[in-house]
């Protein structure tokens, strides 16, 4: 099946989207500035569902995601994946306590490994995911990237609960 690119211009980098007709399977950080993936007549409605769901999520306006994207990995790097999810928005979790969702206690370092291999930036919040001290830790995107990504969300987080009060 054919493969198609979109850019996406975030406050934080150029985002690269890849995928197919049906999902996406890749939404990375692109070391550059310019817009070099732009619509096409043929480029996949997912795509372009994908970049503008990621733009309201940059907004504040989105906290969940809903078009179709597929994992490329081993079982265990899939089931790290499917876990990270779970981790809301707004909020952080340890590697320990991924371990743990995926009935993997001693796979802390391998539950890192495959965090930093997820290739569904954003979406899948592998940046949600800290060290059991608190720390922040490694970022395929860069550290300030994860940074900024997690103030983004607990500061549109707070807004949101107040809305609701």
């Amino acid at each position: 099946m054919k493969q198609f690119k979109l850019d996406y211009k975030s406050p934080i980098g150029m985002i690269e989207i890849e995928g197919n007709e049906e999902a996406i399977d890749g939404i990375n950080f692109a070391e550059r500035q310019e817009l070099i993936h732009v619509p096409q007549q043929d480029t996949p409605a997912v795509l372009l569902e994908c970049a503008k769901q990621i733009h309201e999520y940059f907004i504040g306006e989105r906290h969940e995601f809903s078009f179709p994207y597929v994992f490329k990995g081993t079982d265990f790097q899939q089931a790290v994946w499917h876990a990270l999810p779970s981790v809301g928005y707004g909020e952080t979790a340890s590697y320990k306590d991924i371990a743990v969702a995926i009935h993997n206690e001693k796979a802390v370092r391998a539950v890192g490994s495959a965090n930093g291999k997820n290739n569904i930036s954003i979406v899948v919040p592998c940046h949600r995911i800290i060290g059991s001290n608190g720390s922040l830790t490694g970022y395929g995107g860069g550290m300030w990237r994860k940074e900024w990504l997690l103030q983004h969300e607990q500061s549109h987080q707070l807004k949101g609960n107040a809305k609701k009060g």
